[in-house]
């Protein structure tokens, strides 16, 4: 079954009449990632060439996606939004709320009975309004729009930041938070700053231990975890090419890490393949008809130095296995190095679990290769040093490896076998002993690996890797262990090697499923009743959030200045708090309770100025509030990285912040800021996060003039009397100034509707 066709066909349809104009209007050959953005324009055919990194453009995406942690908070706020049935083919998936612990089966009804009233909630909103639900079980929601939704040359946006998966099917995907969803569904245009190009060249061939994986922990330790921010990395050339494509999905999902637009591939055979063995001949057949428009211009790859902003070079011939981490995904170590880099800083090597799975690695691909290093195990009598846990991709990919004997390999070895959902990825993970918080190591195939992220422990020092990465060293039990060069003792006193690992790209029997967990939507929902109880502790109807009174923020109190690595999960913390996602009042107790304090080193007790007492970041924020003080949060470089989440805007919102100023943003935060009516500024001069005092009051001057490209300034009260003024950027153009005078882009459109 192919989903949407209709809607497909259009958009090739209409494909090479519009890269026709956009070859016009740009005059130069274009890059795949130009192609698709041209072909995407809500104007329709391009009139003008827009200049990377500066000009704001506006988008119409042909789908929407949302996860059941974001999409609580989208729906609530598109229930707002005055429309009776969103614009464009959109899904929830119920990937999330499902906690790992004993197995699959008990955890997903523990998961049934637990959050039941958010399951409800969203299945029934997406009955009304004309969204497809997959219920709990049915799979990770990029793994699962891969196998469904994706298509060669198309634009999807979805609330999560790992959207960029799809990029593997040569999309552009873009992770946004719920208030750009909004606009989506409701039939706005999306508006984007036209990104910046990174072109990678891949060239030879993976070979011996190395796989995709390995592409891109070596990409994201050359540009860090911002160094694609603002910008669509396009992959091409020979090696790109011999990649499978779950393969391409895994690189451009771990693209977010690197703080990338998005990233993309070029239409070829390995799509053309999986795209027939999901199901879609039918589109499989339609991009080979414009086979030509979705890939970058031969010129483009020929000469790419002149084409893209920046080039990044890898030969695959000698590229060597990756281990990256601990603490960030960016910290990027060839495994040949990894004993003497863990001896050197102390990480220990003991690996105590290794797990496979997540959006980034949990195709039958990925499933395969590593059940043929389990699979050795086995037959060569090795015990397993370290507990092993699996989250299948989808039921689709859970059912077929079940068939084929796959995931029963990994059970002779004592594997749980997880839901087919997130689980310790996001912290899901109820994982015996985390409470004691014991320093120790852990490795898997997820793509983020900031502290605390899989088990709540801030001592556990988590490396990511490739699937068969992972089961070897899962087995050695030794982060340390090279199987590109060492043994390991069997049961009867033998030296083992382990040998390289194999896998099928498809499966050989095909895909088979009996229920993939799709819930079509109403055909008319008009009559479908949401119900959100008054005292829910889990669901909160939103209120909308207050208009700016048009007069300069005075008396603004300092709320907490973060100093370092602050993700949002720093902000917005995942894990247990993930159950209050659609109620903003009781998440917003969990409101930058993660971000490292930078007058005392602490993580959640900072100064009260009204009592002068120090007390929790979500306390303090709502005595200000109650006193009708507003408050600036002050932060560090790349302040927002990490998830999609608009939690880590809205809560701060909710709970009286109007200001975020820090040294750098990344992306999608600074865009949820604007959204939610917030102001989101950087220093203009770096060393000014410095002047900051614990006890600070800030009054903005003039933002009664509030314009695009022009500073704002600041005047910096310390508690001694003394001031600093300070000057202030802003990326803000007329339209999200606009949002920032309704109070929010939600009331602007509301307003609209009305």
């Amino acid at each position: 079954m192919t989903f949407d066709i209709e809607m497909i066909k259009a958009v090739y349809a209409r494909f090479p009449k519009r890269i026709t104009a956009a070859r016009k209007a740009v005059d130069k050959p274009l890059t795949l990632a130009e192609k698709i953005l041209y072909a995407h324009l809500d104007q329709g055919e391009a009139t003008q060439a827009y200049s990377r990194g500066v000009d704001y453009v506006d988008f119409a995406p042909d789908r929407v996606a949302m996860q059941d942690a974001t999409a609580q908070m989208a729906l609530l706020q598109f229930m707002q939004a005055g429309k009776k049935k969103a614009a464009v083919p959109s899904t929830v998936h119920a990937d999330h709320l499902i906690q790992a612990k004993i197995g699959a089966d008990k955890d997903l009804q523990n998961a049934l009975n637990t959050s039941s009233e958010v399951f409800n909630f969203l299945a029934s909103v997406s009955n009304k309004y004309g969204i497809g639900f997959w219920k709990p079980g049915a799979g990770i929601i990029h793994q699962v729009v891969l196998e469904n939704y994706a298509f060669p040359g198309g634009m999807m946006i979805g609330t999560d930041s790992h959207t960029v998966n799809a990029g593997g099917l040569g999309m552009v995907a873009v992770g946004v938070g719920g208030a750009d969803a909004v606009d989506v569904m409701a039939g706005m245009p999306w508006e984007l700053k036209f990104p910046k190009l990174i072109g990678v060249k891949l060239t030879g061939k993976l070979n011996n231990w190395t796989a995709p994986k390995d592409i891109i922990l070596k990409v994201a330790g050359l540009l860090t975890v911002k160094g694609g921010t603002g910008c669509i990395v396009e992959y091409f050339g020979e090696g790109a090419q011999s990649l499978s494509c779950t393969g391409k999905g895994t690189i451009c999902n771990m693209g977010a890490e690197i703080g990338a637009t998005t990233s993309t591939f070029g239409y070829d055979d390995s799509m053309h393949r999986y795209l027939t063995a999901t199901g879609r001949q039918d589109v499989a057949d339609m991009a080979n008809a414009i086979r030509e428009h979705l890939t970058g211009d031969s010129e483009v790859y020929d000469d790419p130095e002149t084409y893209f902003d920046q080039v990044i070079e890898i030969n695959l011939d000698t590229l060597e296995p990756h281990i990256n981490g601990p603490f960030t995904p960016d910290r990027a170590t060839p495994v040949s190095h990894m004993r003497s880099e863990a001896q050197k800083h102390g990480w220990p090597l003991q690996v105590e679990w290794g797990l496979i799975g997540s959006c980034t690695n949990s195709s039958y691909e990925d499933l395969s290769r590593a059940a043929s290093i389990a699979k050795q195990a086995v037959e060569k009598g090795l015990s397993t040093k370290a507990a092993f846990g699996i989250n299948p991709g989808s039921e689709q990919v859970r059912y077929t490896a079940e068939r084929d004997g796959i995931l029963e390999i990994f059970e002779k070895l004592n594997a749980k076998i997880f839901t087919n959902a997130c689980g310790p990825c996001i912290g899901q993970w109820d994982r015996e002993g985390a409470e004691k918080q014991e320093k120790n190591s852990i490795i898997h195939s997820f793509n983020r690996n900031f502290a605390k992220r899989a088990d709540g422990n801030p001592n556990t020092h988590a490396f990511v890797a490739s699937p068969e990465m992972v089961a070897a060293i899962a087995i050695s039990g030794d982060l340390g262990f090279n199987p590109l060069t060492d043994t390991l003792t069997n049961d009867k006193g033998e030296q083992i090697k382990l040998e390289v690992p194999t896998g099928d790209e498809l499966p050989q029997k095909g895909f088979a499923v009996e229920d993939n967990g799709y819930q079509a939507p109403a055909s008319d929902g008009s009559s479908v009743e949401v119900i959100v109880k008054e005292d829910s502790d889990r669901l909160q109807l939103l209120s909308p959030f207050p208009v700016w009174d048009r007069k300069n923020i005075t008396g603004a109190k300092l709320l907490i200045k973060a100093k370092g690595k602050c993700t949002t999960d720093h902000i917005s913390m995942a894990g247990p708090w993930l159950r209050f996602r659609g109620h903003l009042d009781n998440i917003s107790n969990n409101c930058l309770i993660g971000a490292v304090n930078a007058f005392n080193d602490s993580t959640n007790t900072i100064i009260n100025q009204l009592t002068g007492e120090y007390a929790t970041v979500p306390e303090t924020a709502r005595a200000y509030k109650a006193a009708g003080i507003q408050s600036v949060v002050i932060g560090d470089h790349n302040y927002g990285e990490g998830s999609s989440r608009e939690h880590a805007a809205m809560e701060p919102r909710h709970l009286g912040v109007a200001a975020v100023i820090v040294r750098s943003f990344a992306r999608i935060h600074e865009t949820n800021l604007k959204k939610q009516g917030m102001l989101g500024l950087t220093f203009s001069k770096e060393e000014d996060y410095d002047l900051i005092q614990e006890n600070d009051t800030f009054n903005f001057v003039d933002l009664d003039k509030f314009s695009p490209n022009q500073p704002l300034t600041v005047e910096v009260v310390h508690n001694d009397g003394t001031k600093d003024t300070i000057k202030v950027n802003h990326s803000y153009n007329q339209q999200q100034i606009e949002w920032f005078k309704a109070g929010s882009a939600l009331n602007l459109i509301k307003a609209k509707n009305a």
